[in-house]
């Protein structure tokens, strides 16, 4: 799948403009430098994976894109916003830019439709027949159209983690994060959410993965990006993970990590 070309709709990205780009972008948690220098573009349609070790700055960058962190130095912009900007609104990115995260953080005292649809009636004042239409919508791309009545204790872990995938997409974000969120999930849960994903990633929706399913990445990103100690260390496209450039890249796949 390569959409690279697709043109952007949004008036704030220009055609051929990436809509995320990183550019020697720092950050440090007091003394520890955990990002590095990273430079990276995402365009429009793709799907990202960002693989490496514990500690390699994946989940950091992740959470810069989506203003949950701010950067120490260089630029880096999402969605035509430069995130380093006097005037920039992190409500107005945030309403681009889904993010799902290992836990599911679902409300359970709400019913699935209400979870699914609390941002949408919340920020963008949803009312009516129209909230149940987008519940039903987002919820058949997660599968779980009969459970919309249904509460948080009543799922499955992989069918809450649907639950918070329909979510973010209940905003209609230009651009999804997911941030292992298969790594608390037994195999056959992982196989239920993985694959939502890569319908999501069929339908042509830009994401960037966090994640150790090795074989996954290969097949569904256009991109992968082994990060290693704050740096990009390798990218390409899956056939890397077969023959790696680096010693670093060859000894994570092959510790299966």
């Amino acid at each position: 799948m390569d959409m690279q070309t697709q043109t952007s709709k949004d008036p704030l990205v220009s055609a051929g403009t990436p809509l995320v780009r990183f550019d020697e972008v720092r950050k440090s948690f007091g003394a520890l430098e955990v990002l590095k220098g990273i430079t990276l573009d995402i365009t429009e349609g793709q799907v990202v994976a960002l693989i490496g070790k514990s500690g390699s700055g994946k989940s950091t960058a992740l959470r810069c894109i989506n203003g949950l962190e701010k950067i120490n130095a260089g630029q880096l912009s999402v969605c035509g916003r430069d995130l380093l900007a006097r005037n920039f609104d992190l409500r107005d990115l945030r309403k681009e830019v889904g993010i799902v995260f290992q836990s599911y953080n679902l409300f359970p005292h709400l019913t699935v439709e209400q979870n699914v649809t609390l941002a949408p009636r919340k920020v963008n004042g949803l009312k009516g027949a129209a909230v149940s239409e987008l519940a039903a919508e987002v919820l058949e791309q997660v599968g779980l159209s009969e459970k919309a009545k249904n509460y948080p204790e009543q799922l499955s872990g992989g069918q809450q983690q649907r639950v918070a995938i329909a979510r973010s997409l209940a905003m209609r974000p230009r651009l999804m994060l997911f941030d292992e969120i298969t790594s608390a999930l037994d195999p056959e849960l992982t196989g239920e959410v993985l694959r939502v994903i890569a319908k999501l990633a069929a339908g042509g929706m830009t994401m960037v993965l966090v994640t150790h399913e090795m074989a996954f990445a290969a097949k569904v990103a256009d991109q992968i990006v082994f990060m290693h100690e704050g740096r990009v260390w390798e990218k390409g496209n899956g056939d890397m993970l077969a023959d790696p450039t680096t010693p670093e890249l060859r000894q994570f796949v092959g510790n299966g990590l």
